[in-house]
């Protein structure tokens, strides 16, 4: 069954989602592909052209960078995408872990879309290049999704 479900954002469009998406913390996708596109995209793409894209809030206001999508190689999924903000070149620069099924794909702009305003990702939790967070602590996770209110890929 499909759910659509329309985000205003300026010049971009509706986001398309299905229960499945949803169920399995699946990032959204938005845009309609192109008869032409060549490869497989959107639904399956190289992790390597989705990093350096820009992550853009629905009020269009540029966050930051895709610096890495990290995977959770035991159950198979991406458990989280790291945005870089700030900084100039890589001095002062911040990290912060979004859960991908906070994301949406936007495939007419090449870019991401996060549903949080500048001052709440501000207020995330973050971290620098030299001191990523545990991952074996499951609270830290837990935080994590809840903050972004995103249900855990792992349940």
């Amino acid at each position: 069954m499909e759910r659509s479900t329309d985000r205003s954002v300026t010049g971009r469009g509706a986001v398309r989602t299905t229960d499945e998406t949803i169920a399995q913390g699946g990032a959204q996708i938005a845009g309609t592909p192109s008869k032409d596109h060549p490869g497989p995209g959107p639904r399956i793409m190289a992790a390597s052209t989705l990093t350096r894209d820009k992550i853009v809030n629905l009020q269009g206001e540029t966050l930051g960078d895709m610096q890495e999508i990290m995977l959770d190689v035991s159950r198979g999924r991406v458990a989280y995408a790291v945005l870089s903000a700030g900084g100039f070149l890589g001095m002062g620069e911040r990290y912060f872990a979004i859960p991908w099924g906070a994301l949406t794909l936007d495939i007419e702009n090449k870019c991401f879309i996060v549903d949080i305003d500048r001052e709440r990702l501000s207020n995330a939790p973050g971290f620098d290049k030299d001191n990523w967070p545990s991952t074996a602590d499951e609270r830290w996770s837990r935080d994590l999704y809840a903050y972004y209110n995103t249900p855990p890929y792992w349940e």
